[in-house]
């Protein structure tokens, strides 16, 4: 992800580019430039946070489908290793292990308390995870929440750890789960 500065410099360099293919930016950015490239990042941030409450809102007061113990789990030292129980990559905040029992595997869930949850890249989860894993510890009404690699990794859902979850069924998924960015298309 680009940082506003380095955008600014981006921005400076196409416009010159454009004018002139062969000129490399010379001079500082105009400020006039980098404000209006910090508002449309702001405004495409608040678009896309937009987007995910219209698309967290259809779910939100639905009743539970299941109230679940959760767990968290990780990549390296001992956590997840490999694939998931799909053949999949598990996806940091977006995988998530069930008995299949009781939550069948290719389930797109809702889970309203990890809505607002602080993302890998800064963003806010739109409460949208994916039930595309297994495990021999996981029987009944648990769930373990795949957060990525380390343990680093589960600071931003440690909330969650131990607490019983609200999780809604939000329909079903083909093939691999999708990445973090895009779920809640």
């Amino acid at each position: 992800m680009l940082t506003t500065a380095a955008m600014a410099l981006f921005m400076a360099f196409a416009s010159n580019a454009a004018a002139n293919e062969n000129a490399l930016p010379t001079g500082p950015v105009p400020y006039e430039q980098v404000v209006a490239v910090e508002r449309a990042e702001e405004a495409a941030e608040l678009e896309r946070m937009a987007a995910i409450a219209a698309t967290a809102a259809e779910f939100a007061n639905e009743d539970a489908d299941w109230r679940l113990s959760a767990r968290l789990y990780h990549a390296g030292g001992g956590g997840a290793t490999g694939n998931d129980s799909l053949g999949c990559r598990p996806v940091a905040m977006r995988t998530v292990a069930t008995d299949p029992r009781v939550v069948p595997r290719r389930t797109r869930l809702f889970i309203r308390e990890t809505v607002g949850m602080e993302m890998p890249d800064g963003t806010l989860h739109d409460g949208f995870w994916y039930a595309s894993d297994t495990g021999g510890a996981i029987k009944g009404s648990k769930i373990d929440l795949y957060t990525g690699h380390g343990r680093g990794s589960m600071s931003p859902a440690m909330k969650h750890n131990m607490k019983t979850l609200t999780v809604v069924e939000a329909g079903t998924f083909d093939g691999c789960p999708p990445d973090w960015q895009t779920a809640s298309n």
